[in-house]
């Protein structure tokens, strides 16, 4: 045998073996975390029958925010929906935009004018800053309206320029912030037909995070991250916020100040609640949306997602027992609370094991080759090593059984069945997205600047599959 070909066979098999053994090894313990947590999901199911409000409902006028840079093709037709969704309810709706947005501001202008539900705030600064900026410019704005009109919102609602709401929405959030400082419904992803491969990857993640990750959080009275949309707080919640804060609520150097804000009003001790129900036509009280169908603008949002929560989130929000308004470190609560912060940032060493899974694999698919064409010395694996790769077998096809559960759960036997090799598209976005989170991360720090690196978003209503309007609630 050639040296060069003696060579190339110890870094394949050598390199094949080691990779294989990390990634085994990772995966063993995610998915020991993962089988936990499911166990937890199904020993607290009966606790979330007996979650029923018993406080008043609350009154008072909502504030309905959505910041906008940049969305003049997706914001005009969400604010008609809304406002013909709400029609008889007693809201305002801020509208957040930048001075020298003047797309945006031309496709709105109209609207304001002639609906006075809706109120245009054009901030000082030109965009895009950051969201969180932005919601801030939104809350001085309701400061300056109820100083003018001696009036006191009682909550604030927080979407975005493309979501779809749902009629009883505010009904809902009257219901339960009487002993809630923030309540969060489920965030169905629109899915389009001809992006469902990387689209609809959205609709596979939200349906099981939604339906079992903040579930359990929500059973357990832990703290619950916010998603942004579909979102309500109390207006003493955020005046607390804003107290701590200089007097903005919101963080602006934060990507994800709606994750934060959510953990952070957790850490005070106040209640949080994640409420999946019916309303009265028998239909999901949920906030649908339009999310990428492109792998591109997938990767970016992610990246934004894991540099917001997994990276510049440990900054801002430490662990439970690291702020000094941490009321409930003394309790048991902590340990789990430290455990699903963990869940959430565990995206880039995720990431890594997937990409050491993936080469290992191809290395080995490589190694077989060579050992049938190039006459390589035959793989050995050993008995320890084939027992992990069958646990890890075992563990992949219930993860895979979870997942496909909780879709069709929302979309259908149809998408459950095409959610088992969209899990591929979702284990290469998220590589992709972890890579450019680390990049982010570290412009952020050497910069001190954070960007707003918004997602565009367009509004094709007609193009998106209507399978969760035909599934039943539960």
């Amino acid at each position: 045998m050639e040296l060069s070909t003696a060579w190339l066979e110890w870094l394949v098999l050598g390199a094949g073996h080691e990779l294989m053994l990390f990634a085994s090894v990772g995966i063993l313990l995610f998915g020991l975390d993962d089988l936990l947590f499911d166990a937890l999901w199904l020993a607290t199911r009966r606790r979330g029958r007996s979650l029923t409000p018993t406080a008043p409902p609350v009154e008072g006028r909502f504030a309905i925010f959505v910041p906008a840079w940049d969305e003049a093709k997706a914001l005009p037709a969400m604010l008609r929906r809304t406002l013909g969704a709400w029609e008889g309810e007693d809201f305002r709706l801020y509208v957040g935009c930048y001075p020298n947005d003047a797309e945006t501001l031309f496709a709105v202008s109209p609207l304001v004018a002639r609906d006075g539900r809706l109120r245009l705030v054009v901030g000082s600064r030109e965009g895009p800053t950051t969201k969180g900026d932005n919601l801030n410019r939104l809350w001085a704005a309701l400061a300056e309206d109820e100083r003018a009109e001696g009036v006191r919102f009682a909550a604030i609602v927080l979407h975005d320029a493309e979501d779809h709401v749902h009629p009883g929405e505010l009904a809902l959030y009257r219901r339960y912030l009487g002993e809630n400082a923030m309540v969060q419904i489920p965030v169905v992803p629109l899915i389009k037909r001809a992006e469902r491969w990387v689209g609809g990857h959205y609709g596979d993640e939200f349906a099981e995070a939604h339906g079992k990750e903040l579930v359990v959080r929500s059973r357990l009275g832990l703290p619950l991250p916010s998603a942004g949309v579909g979102c309500a707080l109390t207006r003493t919640a955020l005046t607390l916020l804003a107290i701590e804060r200089g007097g903005e609520p919101f963080r602006c150097d934060s990507l994800t100040e709606d994750y934060e804000i959510g953990m952070v009003i957790g850490a005070y001790g106040l209640g949080t609640r994640f409420v999946d129900t019916a309303g009265p036509a028998g239909d999901r009280i949920v906030s649908r949306g339009a999310f990428p169908g492109r792998a591109e603008k997938a990767v970016r949002q992610k990246s934004r997602w894991i540099a917001g929560i997994a990276l510049a989130g440990w900054d801002h929000l430490g662990w439970p027992g690291s702020r000094r308004d941490d009321t409930d470190l003394r309790s048991g609560r902590a340990w789990v609370a430290r455990w699903m912060l963990w869940r959430d940032r565990r995206a880039p060493l995720a990431a890594l094991i997937l990409l050491a899974a993936y080469a290992g694999v191809l290395l080995t698919a490589l190694g077989w080759a060579g050992q049938y064409l190039l006459g390589w010395n035959a793989i050995i694996i050993g008995d320890g090593m084939r027992l992990l790769l069958a646990f890890n077998a075992v563990m992949l096809c219930w993860r895979l059984a979870m997942r496909g559960h909780f879709t069709a759960r929302w979309y259908g036997l149809s998408e459950a069945m095409l959610s088992l090799p969209r899990a591929f598209f979702s284990n290469v976005i998220a590589m992709l997205a972890a890579r450019r989170a680390i990049g982010l991360y570290w412009r952020m720090l050497r910069s001190g600047e954070v960007i707003w690196d918004k997602t565009e978003h367009l509004e094709h209503e007609t193009a998106y599959e209507d399978a969760f309007a035909r599934t039943v609630a539960r």
